[in-house]
């Protein structure tokens, strides 16, 4: 879900731009107006805006020193500049200074929507990789941690053939594990196994059956209700979200 914020003095431009397409076939749910360059920087700092569209020329701030705060405070923002034939070379040099792209006036339906079809590809993949990295980064890194993750993909990995293997009672293990990664065993292994799976779906065309299977799923359904359950999503929603 993507907030979006349209930054234009003249009301009906503004409105008009509003009402131009349906944002919520672009998984944009929060639309927010400003008059001028000072209430959009305002609705910014206080909104999840993720998306700007704004005027060049506005009073109190211009859309040029609009794009620099924003692009201070949060880089990832695209800024688009709206402008007329009158400002366009004045707009190039502008991108230069913070925005990402521009859309000439007057502009028609289809050209914000493929802009803003551009937009969401960016921001798709900029949040891909952001989880892949939060996923590959809250990897345990400690001994016992790393035994459990060598062994994901064994449907038959219990406490006690781990403890087993490792020369431990299970009781004793159970313990070392809950101090060593902060949870009891079994929500560790399910933990871990769905952080995997979230990572070989964003990384791998493996099917979601071979996915389950890597991570010690036997059983697909299961793994789906299980992925769920943790995720809120299935499999099949989660990698679509990401495509």
């Amino acid at each position: 879900m993507y907030g979006l914020l349209i930054a234009e003095d003249e009301p009906l431009v503004r409105k008009g731009i509003r009402n131009l397409i349906d944002y919520s076939q672009f998984d944009i749910h929060i639309v927010e107006e400003a008059a001028d360059g000072r209430e959009a920087w305002q609705i910014f700092q206080e909104k999840p805006i993720d998306i700007v569209l704004t005027d060049i020329n506005m009073p109190h701030l211009d859309g040029i020193s609009l794009a620099q705060l924003i692009k201070e405070r949060e880089p990832r923002t695209h800024v688009v500049f709206l402008t007329g034939y009158d400002e366009f070379d004045y707009a190039l040099s502008a991108l230069k200074l913070g925005a990402d792209d521009y859309l000439l006036k007057p502009f028609s339906k289809t050209d914000v929507e493929q802009i803003l079809s551009q937009i969401l590809l960016h921001l798709r993949q900029a949040q891909t990789e952001i989880e892949v990295k939060e996923l590959v980064e809250g990897k345990h890194h400690s001994s016992l941690g790393q035994a459990i993750q060598e062994r994901l993909s064994d449907p038959n990995l219990t406490l006690k053939n781990l403890a087993d293997q490792l020369g431990f009672s299970a009781n004793y293990l159970s313990q070392l594990i809950k101090n060593d990664v902060g949870q009891p065993f079994q929500h560790y292994l399910i933990a871990e196994r769905i952080r995997k799976a979230k990572l070989l779906l964003l990384t791998t065309d493996l099917k979601i059956y071979e996915i389950a299977e890597q991570v010690g799923f036997e059983d697909m359904n299961y793994f789906s209700q299980r992925f769920k359950l943790e995720t809120g999503k299935t499999p099949r929603q989660f990698r679509k979200e990401h495509d």
